[in-house]
């Protein structure tokens, strides 16, 4: 869930972001970050977001359910 995951996370600036997802990228690990991210304003991470969730590796969703279903399929 994103409460679980550091704020800075969020702010691509800080480049955390991208290390970490690039290593399940790298791996071919599945993930989902389950969580309401509408409250985030910052294009470029809406952008981030939206291109993140054209693959089947990594999500960001909105439900449990969808999550379990995105890494099921």
């Amino acid at each position: 869930h994103a409460e679980n995951i550091t704020p800075e996370f969020f702010d691509l600036k800080t480049k955390i972001a991208g290390e970490i997802l690039q290593k399940f990228s790298n791996y071919r690990v599945r993930l989902s970050i389950v969580g309401d991210f509408t409250v985030y304003t910052s294009r470029s991470l809406k952008d981030f977001i939206h291109e993140s969730n054209k693959g089947k590796l990594v999500n960001f969703v909105d439900s449990l359910e969808e999550a379990l279903e995105r890494l099921s399929s």
